[in-house]
């Protein structure tokens, strides 16, 4: 028995455990006995809290490990603006730029070591990715698995000849079955992704209990926030397309369970990079499922809006993400380490205006990746590029690039959830093509490892570009932290009125605190009397355009116009 657990907890856990391995009790009991050994701490979200998404080598410099320049970084720049950071995969890694994890449990030395996250724990909140789905070709586990090791011998997924593998939904236009030599023969493995990145088989008992140890070990380690990467594919069935499988929202639940048990305060996030009414589904009926998932239709949605100068399609979309389950919330970003998704704008944008937005990226100096489909053919799956060159063209004067660019994470901040910026977001970056043309990995464009002295340099020169975004997203991230509406579960609600500006009230649940959040997408100069007599929706009437308001980031009162691709804050004063 789980002796450690509450009585409530060991009846949740019990009830997925018999619907994942299908009432085997054998299985079931050993689960259960070696659970109850497992435990760790952490806290909730406000409006506070800013996520930094950034590689453990982001930074370089001389004789520096990556970890401890980051935590330089933070002391130097970060510490009133960021309130956590998500680390992207810091373990020893053999492709996919850490996402082919060789062990679990140790950091890339070129990187640190724990006391470097310990270091960086002390000063912020972390998030670390749990890359469960696969893990490395080059790891003690497949290596074991291939040399026979009984241990081992179900920790990977054999495909057998006969399996019906038609319906997998394809991520990539790699092949999804690899083979291996062995001491026995030949053996086909399933790779979702790549061939160095071999998938495990959550199946397996003693797979999933090592899973289930993983996480609690990153929980003990610091790790405020864990990440479940990739988390859709990790249930494989043949016949069907293997995402979103049943079994994979019962073993969520199973580790939501555990982690608020033993873990009580650590948050979970699954990365699903899907149309949005999937993306969603894993926070669960009840909030018993991921504290958070990630919004994948804002970055390509935000996009368009700054294109076209048109925030009709969004303003669709954020409608229905105005509230989520008790005790959840949404993860907003728009960039992170990989491209800007093209599936999640699928059912808001249509052909032609995703072939638009796709051509504009092209011009913009980016690239895209595809995926293939069931009938062999092949579909935009991201565009690669910086985000700061994705809203701009590369011809137009640097500070309009620079108000579109600030423009686009106004909205971000504006939205329900948590906001979370890519170091590269932060510092302002323009394309990396010599990494991409030096790699041939189209991501790499927006990986640049910077140089540490350089780019203080940069970010300390008030007419640099670098200087100009920092200042700019900084006074955003200061303006919100006072704000007390802007909390992550705080209502949304979005209002309709002229097309080019989005338009969103955000209230404390004891109505304590309101504020109206305005967007312009659009080069225009608008009257901000014209705005407000226009707006429509529940909640339009609370913002009379006869009243005086004072906006949070610029600290001015006497508001008359929303200049082209400004946002504002409004309160009644």
């Amino acid at each position: 028995m789980m002796a450690t657990l509450s009585e409530k907890t060991q009846a949740r856990l019990r009830t997925e455990l018999n619907f994942i391995f299908e009432s085997d009790h054998a299985t079931i009991e050993k689960i259960e006995r070696e659970i109850g050994a497992m435990a760790a701490s952490a806290r909730t979200v406000s409006n506070r809290d800013t996520w930094l998404i950034t590689y453990g080598d982001s930074l370089k410099q001389h004789g520096q490990k990556g970890l401890h320049l980051l935590a330089r970084f933070y002391e130097k720049y970060l510490g009133e603006i960021i309130s956590d950071m998500h680390i992207l995969p810091f373990f020893p890694w053999s492709s996919d730029d850490g996402f082919s994890v060789m062990d679990y449990y140790r950091i890339d030395p070129k990187l640190g070591d724990w006391d470097d996250v310990k270091d960086l724990r002390d000063k912020c909140g972390l998030m670390f990715d749990a890359v469960l789905n696969h893990m490395s070709s080059e790891s003690e586990w497949f290596k074991r698995f291939l040399n026979g090791d009984p241990r081992f011998s179900r920790y990977f997924i054999e495909v057998k000849d006969d399996w019906d593998l038609e319906r997998v939904f394809r991520p990539r236009t790699l092949p999804l079955v690899s083979e291996f030599e062995s001491p026995s023969g030949i053996r086909k493995l399933w790779t979702t992704f790549s061939r160095d990145q071999i998938d495990l088989n959550a199946g397996d008992p003693d797979v999933f209990l090592e899973f289930s140890r993983i996480l609690l070990f990153y929980s003990s380690m610091g790790a405020r926030v864990i990440r479940l990467d990739a988390i859709g594919f990790l249930w494989k069935e043949p016949g069907t397309s293997c995402m979103h499988h049943p079994k994979t929202h019962a073993i969520i639940r199973f580790w939501r369970a555990l982690l608020d048990e033993l873990a009580p305060g650590t948050l979970v996030i699954t990365e699903t990079n899907v149309p949005h009414a999937q993306n969603i589904s894993y926070l669960g009926l009840g909030g018993d499922e991921a504290h958070m998932v990630y919004q994948f239709p804002l970055p390509p949605l935000a996009l368009h809006a700054l294109h076209t100068g048109s925030a009709c399609e969004i303003r669709k979309w954020l409608a229905t993400v105005e509230s989520s389950p008790p005790g959840t919330t949404y993860f907003n970003f728009l960039a992170s380490h990989d491209g800007i998704g093209v599936l999640p704008a699928s059912g808001w944008l249509d052909e032609s205006q995703l072939s638009a937005m796709i051509e504009k990226v092209i011009r913009h100096g980016g690239h895209i990746s595809y995926r293939k489909n069931p009938d062999g053919s092949e579909s935009p799956y991201e565009m690669n590029i910086t985000y700061f060159e994705a809203v701009s063209d590369p011809s137009e004067p640097e500070d309009l690039r620079i108000a579109k660019f600030i423009a686009a994470h106004c909205l971000l901040l504006s939205v329900r959830g948590v906001p979370a910026i890519y170091i590269h977001s932060l510092l302002g970056s323009l394309n990396d093509e010599s990494g991409y043309r030096q790699s041939g990995i189209k991501r790499r464009i927006n990986r640049e490892r910077l140089d540490f002295a350089s780019l203080c340099d940069e970010l300390d020169d008030a007419a640099h570009r670098r200087g100009k975004v920092f200042r700019g997203l900084s006074a955003l991230l200061h303006a919100r932290s006072n704000l007390k509406a802007l909390d992550p579960y705080s209502a949304m609600k979005v209002l309709e009125c002229d097309h080019r500006v989005i338009a969103l009230e955000r209230i404390l649940p004891d109505g304590a605190e309101r504020v109206l959040c305005l967007v312009n997408v659009s080069s225009d100069r608008i009257s901000l009397a014209e705005l407000l007599s226009g707006l429509r929706g529940e909640g339009a009437e609370s913002w009379p355009a006869g009243n005086e308001y004072f906006d949070a980031i610029s600290g001015q009162s006497g508001i008359h116009h929303i200049e082209s691709y400004q946002g504002l804050w409004l309160s009644i004063r």
